[in-house]
């Protein structure tokens, strides 16, 4: 039987760097994570640090990790050779088996991009599984922006890509916040038969959930991703707690009826 809260070791098979602050780490493992899951990473003696997995396939998984602590600081000392703890995977993710045949709207801010990457790389790779993909992605600025490979297919493939940066211009990119992409979003030709994705910032999902009803998206077609709040994730710690909402156990993926009121 397997036990969820024990750590393996796990052999680091490739580092990408992204940006200065952002490497994705490919590793070794046979766990298998609905899209939208997390894991926890950890180094004996250092901490652990719950990651969303960015990508999947075959006999490893990726983790795309912004150095910000204590932990990452040695995490980012690691090379391909290396070992990784991991356990899990953990939470509940995005909605994928509803996503078929319907209209799919994704908008997703800065590091929010990771944790929808796997889920709409696999609709990428099975063409036909969603009905229309419509994809906006914010950036900071240039210097900012993760899985340009990506971008570059997911542009090419999916029916319509509006790829964002805050304050910068530059070709191939919308000056400006994803929100004011929401009143461009084909909702019309999607009629009744669609689901949003929204994943990124406290402020950006509060205020792009905001613009989505004013614009006439139906609230119950909405999903959003609180990732950054996991901690323990087992519901002992209570760092990630909203109100009486364990973020870990009872997400961290929610429907908009419930994530509007988890004030962040």
């Amino acid at each position: 039987m397997t036990n969820y809260v024990q750590p393996t070791a796990c052999e680091i098979l490739n580092v990408k760097q992204e940006t200065d602050i952002e490497w994705t780490f490919r590793i070794a493992t046979d766990i298998k994570p609905n899209h939208g899951q997390f894991l926890e990473l950890s180094i004996p003696q250092i901490g652990e640090c719950p990651i969303s997995v960015s990508e999947q396939g075959d006999g490893w998984l990726e983790f795309t990790i912004r150095n910000v602590g204590k932990v990452t600081d040695v995490i980012f000392q690691k090379r391909a050779g290396d070992h990784l703890f991991l356990r899990g995977p953990y939470g509940r993710g995005w909605p994928v088996d509803q996503l078929k045949d319907k209209h799919v709207f994704v908008i997703a801010g800065g590091t929010g991009v990771s944790p929808v990457r796997s889920t709409l790389n696999f609709c990428y790779k099975n063409p036909g599984y969603v009905k229309s993909m419509n994809l906006v992605c914010g950036f900071k600025n240039s210097e900012s922006v993760l899985f340009e490979n990506d971008l570059a297919n997911w542009k090419e493939a999916f029916d319509n890509t509006w790829y964002c940066l805050d304050n910068e211009e530059k070709e191939g990119f919308h000056k400006g916040f994803v929100t004011g992409i929401v009143k461009d979003l084909p909702l019309k030709e999607a009629g009744d038969d669609y689901a949003v994705l929204v994943v990124g910032p406290p402020g950006m999902m509060k205020f792009t959930g905001l613009e989505l009803i004013k614009n006439g998206f139906d609230e119950n077609k909405i999903w959003m991703s609180f990732e950054r709040k996991m901690s323990c994730a087992i519901g002992k710690c209570g760092h990630c707690r909203i109100d009486e909402v364990y973020v870990c156990l009872e997400g961290p993926v929610f429907p908009y009826t419930v994530a509007r009121e988890l004030v962040d």
